[in-house]
């Protein structure tokens, strides 16, 4: 909502506009307060990025010990302080450095809602689940246009693949027991404060370093994972064309067809596009039987079509003909959330999900909508032409399509129903480790009897 409310003419402005005869209108929004070029009102659309960039992988790797919801709250409460102090902004930098800390919300929830969506979602359901979840995105981004134009109780959620907080305890009470049998005599010796103190601090920097070697080990098993990379490569092209068009959409509209409701038109074709658009390709891949082949399968044809449909909207004169057209063409673009973001959550097993997800959102912005903006913003100042900067922005859907359909060629297998038991995880016991705490307690309880 929050990039839609940026995007609209309402909010966003434009800057003082001279004609060669000398009369000037005066700018309005944030453009025109900031007196912005439209490559820093794009940076401003993409600066959220900053803060996403550092956030996801911290709270990817936070969720193997700590409450997923809480985490969420983190995140959405730092998100709410750096919004408001967007409002208070008093020139470019501040409001940058407000939209870099915005980022810190969204990366507590990408990296863990959809992974909890996939695990309470019924089998033959849940490409049609995650479309209703990621249907939320572009309804947030309409709202955000619509409204421009007016200027600890709960059960803590549990993902597959991770061991819950008891059972994270009882492995630390395994340990500790352990240590107590084996050397039960060196526990009698007295420890001598600055003894423990070192102790402790060799302890902490060997935990970090722990946990960065398996913050490595996950990447680069995403990293081999061709599936995961082509998908990844695939929604990049499409997230830079998306992220272009929802942000530049309104404006263009407004000096292509001279729409004087630009914010109420985008907004109600991205609510209605995207609404019916997310729940139809979620529920076409469960129709279709939801296999990693059929996601790829679905999503070459989709976004190539929508391509069609988008590009040709763009050649009318007709605003009318353009509605009509880009309408279609948004439907089948956002057909692909659900299958996506199923192969993405599905290709690797459980306890790589969250960092899975992490790295996908990171990636779909960092080369995607966040160099798109400033970019098409560059091509606009340079050709002054918003027809023929949207027709060069839209044919970067047709690579997006053939990358996709390369997946559908790729050897892969469903990985979500693997056995976690097998995987190795951090403070997990395994069965070795449930045995040697029967073994334990029945030496403690043979020696109270002795």
């Amino acid at each position: 909502m929050d990039r839609g409310a940026m995007a609209s003419n309402g909010v966003n402005g434009h800057r003082t506009i001279c004609t060669a005869d000398g009369t000037c209108t005066a700018g309005s929004g944030i453009q025109g307060q900031f007196n912005l070029s439209n490559f820093e009102d794009g940076v401003l659309s993409s600066a959220f990025m900053v803060g996403l960039l550092l956030a996801c992988p911290i709270f990817a790797s936070l969720a193997k010990r700590a409450n997923p919801f809480r985490l969420i709250g983190v995140g959405l409460s730092v998100w709410t302080l750096a919004v408001v102090g967007c409002g208070f902004s008093i020139n470019f930098w501040s409001i940058a450095v407000c939209r870099m800390v915005v980022g810190v919300g969204e990366a507590s929830f990408i990296s863990l809602a959809a992974p909890f969506i996939d695990d309470n979602a019924p089998v033959e359901k849940k490409a049609g689940w995650l479309g209703i979840f990621y249907m939320c995105i572009p309804t947030g981004y309409a709202i955000g246009y619509l409204y421009g134009v007016l200027g600890f109780v709960i059960k803590p959620l549990q993902l597959n693949g991770f061991a819950p907080p008891e059972t994270t305890n009882a492995s630390i009470l395994v340990d500790a027991t352990s240590s107590s049998v084996k050397d039960d005599l060196q526990t009698k010796v007295a420890v001598s404060p600055e003894d423990f103190q070192e102790k402790s601090a060799e302890n902490s920097s060997n935990s970090v370093l722990s946990e960065v070697l398996r913050f490595m080990k996950d990447m680069k098993a995403l990293l081999v994972n061709m599936v995961f990379v082509v998908n990844v490569l695939g929604y990049v092209a499409y997230n830079f064309v998306m992220g272009a068009y929802s942000y530049w959409g309104p404006k263009a509209g407004y000096s292509i067809y001279q729409m004087k409701n630009a914010d109420m038109i985008f907004g109600g074709i991205t609510v209605a596009c995207g609404i019916f658009g997310s729940l139809a390709g979620g529920y076409i891949l469960d129709r279709l039987n939801n296999t990693i082949p059929n996601a790829f399968k679905l999503l070459s044809t989709a976004i190539l079509i929508g391509a069609a449909f988008c590009f040709g909207s763009f050649c009318f004169k007709s605003m009318y003909g353009f509605l009509v057209l880009f309408s279609i063409g948004e439907v089948l673009a956002f057909a692909i959330q659900g299958p996506v973001n199923f192969i993405c959550l599905h290709c690797v097993p459980p306890n790589l999900r969250p960092l899975s997800m992490a790295i996908s959102t990171v990636s779909i912005h960092i080369f995607g909508d966040v160099p798109s903006s400033p970019l098409v913003g560059i091509l606009q100042d340079h050709i002054n032409n918003w027809r023929t900067t949207s027709l060069i922005l839209t044919g970067f859907l047709v690579p997006a399509a053939i990358i996709w359909f390369i997946g559908v060629f790729l050897p892969s297998e469903d990985k979500s129903n693997e056995d976690c038991e097998k995987q190795v995880m951090p403070n997990r016991p395994t069965a070795g480790s449930a045995l040697e705490v029967e073994k334990v307690q029945q030496t403690n309880k043979a020696s109270a009897e002795a």
